[in-house]
């Protein structure tokens, strides 16, 4: 069991011995959440504590490295490039981007390459939405509902059961957790075929057709100057090549340190808050409800999209 092993409580600098590989670990006391007097080794110890539900979610995927040196509240960069030197086990995936610049992006493999890329100070888990032998076909497309100026996390919620009537309707049968930060994730398992700009059609098509709908509720307008006050977007925008979400089981660099957690759509509707999922409570829920998002993984109960563009 992934939890059985514990990341060394009392030293600065550690080398942790894990299914057969050797993990530097640095840091380890270093403060993370200074409010919550959270360290780099408890953000270690959650990733290892969730990595049986997690890794599968990201096996095979471009990890985009979003690093927090000093913290949730520091500074952060953006790497994609895996960092020289590295493991010789630490695989990775290379990606030729629209400028013909290639590059090599570390995968999250295995526990070992986890606790790696969270050694780096990722806090947060970004995977390409595209497995490594076909990046431009993706297996699910989403919308990252996000609250605008004047719009409460409720509207987020009402939102949520406006975009899942309208996928009910498709027979399209969605999942959605929270964002960790501020609104919800809605994802679709897809069978694989469409390329990323036949998804981003689809999903823009079908946030402006539920912006027209439900205009006092839902704007689909991308730029942020030109948003109506008090909505909710349905950001389509995310199913673009290249782009990235946080993962499930994230931890997001909020002051609470906050999870990307699965939720069921019972929870949406009976009042789910972003704050009721942190660091200290979701290794004990998954242990409870075990991977809500198991269908997302699933070969079975996929929608055929290019069915669905065909008609």
């Amino acid at each position: 069991m992934a939890a059985a092993l514990a990341i060394p409580p009392d030293e600065e600098h550690a080398v942790v011995r894990i299914d057969g590989r050797e993990v530097r670990l640095t840091n380890l006391p270093k403060i993370f959440w200074a409010e919550l007097g959270l360290t780099k080794r408890d953000l270690l110890q959650y990733y290892l504590d969730v990595s049986g539900v997690l890794l599968p979610h990201l096996k095979n995927r471009a990890m985009v490295m979003k690093r927090y040196p000093h913290g949730a509240a520091g500074e952060f960069f953006f790497m994609k490039r895996a960092p020289s030197p590295r493991p010789e086990w630490v695989e990775t995936c290379r990606i030729e981007h629209h400028s013909g610049n290639i590059i090599d992006f570390p995968m999250v493999q295995d526990r070992a390459s986890l606790l790696w890329v969270i050694n780096l100070g990722c806090i947060d888990l970004n995977q390409w939405y595209a497995t490594c032998d076909d990046v431009d076909r993706p297996d699910y497309l989403h919308f990252d509902l996000d609250p605008g100026a004047g719009a409460g996390f409720e509207r987020v919620r009402e939102t949520a059961l406006v975009v899942k009537a309208a996928l009910d309707e498709l027979k399209m049968p969605s999942l959605v957790k929270t964002t960790g930060s501020k609104g919800l994730h809605v994802y679709v398992p897809i069978v694989r075929g469409p390329v990323q700009k036949e998804v981003w059609t689809f999903a823009k098509a079908l946030a402006q057709t539920l912006a027209a709908q439900h205009p006092a509720l839902i704007t689909a307008e991308y730029r942020v100057a030109k948003r109506p006050h008090g909505r909710v977007l349905v950001d389509y925008n995310q199913n673009a090549w290249g782009r990235t979400l946080a993962s499930i089981y994230s931890v997001r660099p909020r002051p609470e340190a906050t999870v990307s957690t699965p939720v069921t759509w019972d929870e949406v509707a009976n009042g789910v808050r972003i704050e009721d999922f942190t660091i200290s409570n979701v290794p004990a829920r998954v242990a409870e409800t075990g991977d809500l998002w198991k269908p997302l993984l699933q070969k079975r109960g996929r929608v055929d999209l290019a069915d669905l563009l065909r008609h």
